[in-house]
């Protein structure tokens, strides 16, 4: 076999070796005094939270952008994400940086717990019952079993791509049509 079949089946092994390691592996977080799961697969890193560029005339939950080693991240508040009011920064708030599809977002949250093991056996779809806060509900895609604790599990694609926003129709472009 060539060195480079070898250094091919070696990458290719170590992916999968990598796959397999993050599989039913969640880091945990608390916002708004509950505690949430993102899977590790997507988490890139933790930063100590830092100063943040204000984005004029965005959502509220989006609190503008970080240069994280000259790269520009934009970075969304989980908190308000959620449709809660904004908690002041302190020493335990922290940064998340995720890739989600490609798209670098950092998820700023209140305190970071730590990494879990759940298997999917041990996932649950949420209840219908409506006792979560109705942001919230949109983007838990299931509950978690940790011992005697549940974690609710977060959809990040649906966190940074709000799928109702998306679907929304523009209303200028509606009104251009009506005036035509």
């Amino acid at each position: 076999m060539s060195d480079e079949v070898k250094d091919a089946v070696a990458e290719e092994e170590t992916e999968v070796t990598a796959a397999d390691t993050q599989k039913d592996r969640f880091m945990t977080f608390i916002t708004a005094g509950e505690c949430y799961a993102i899977a590790i697969r997507y988490v890139n890193e933790i930063i100590t939270y830092q100063s943040i560029t204000d984005v004029p005339e965005t959502e509220d939950y989006v609190r503008g952008l970080i240069n994280l080693r000259g790269k520009i991240i934009p970075v969304i508040d989980v908190r308000m994400r959620f449709g809660y009011d904004q908690l002041e920064y302190n020493d335990r708030t922290c940064i998340i940086i995720t890739d989600v599809k490609g798209t670098v977002v950092g998820l700023i949250v209140e305190k970071i717990e730590e990494v879990v093991n759940i298997s999917e056996e041990d996932i649950l779809p949420p209840p219908d019952l409506g006792y979560l806060h109705d942001q919230v509900d949109r983007y838990i895609y299931g509950i978690g079993k940790v011992n005697d604790s549940v974690k609710l599990l977060i959809d990040p694609d649906r966190l940074i791509k709000d799928p109702e926003e998306e679907e929304e129709p523009d209303a200028d472009s509606e009104d251009e049509e009506e005036e035509e």
